[in-house]
């Protein structure tokens, strides 16, 4: 039995997980049962981060990954997000790393940088 506290709706459910009958208790929304079975079977998540710039009044820029990877990967993913200086202006949803660790997610800016006057 596994224990999880669901994620995907504002409940916070206390699920549990039984993995020889596969089935899930304390949801209060078939999404639970999803999230259960998945977190246990393939658990993913998205990452949030900064990269650093050369760009002036911009010492970092805030990015994530598009969609979600595989959780082992996020150290590895960290890694190499660390690695990436930006040099120029970028907009929003500029992918700053294409197909992340070979996961067919990219890794994306969330905001505009603006150049000053």
């Amino acid at each position: 039995m596994k224990e999880y506290t669901c994620i995907v709706c504002p409940n916070g459910c206390h699920l549990t997980y039984d993995e020889k009958t596969d089935i899930v208790t304390g949801n209060k929304c078939p999404r639970g049962v999803e999230y259960a079975r998945s977190e246990y079977h393939h658990p993913v998540r998205s990452v949030c981060s900064t990269v650093k710039t050369t760009v002036k009044g911009y010492p970092v820029i805030s990015v994530r990954t598009k969609g979600d990877i595989d959780k082992n990967k996020i150290f590895d993913l960290m890694k190499e997000i660390n690695k990436i200086v930006i040099t120029d202006y970028l907009t929003i949803g500029t992918v700053v790393m294409k197909n992340a660790l070979n996961s067919g997610v990219d890794v994306i800016t969330t905001t505009d940088m603006v150049k000053g006057d």
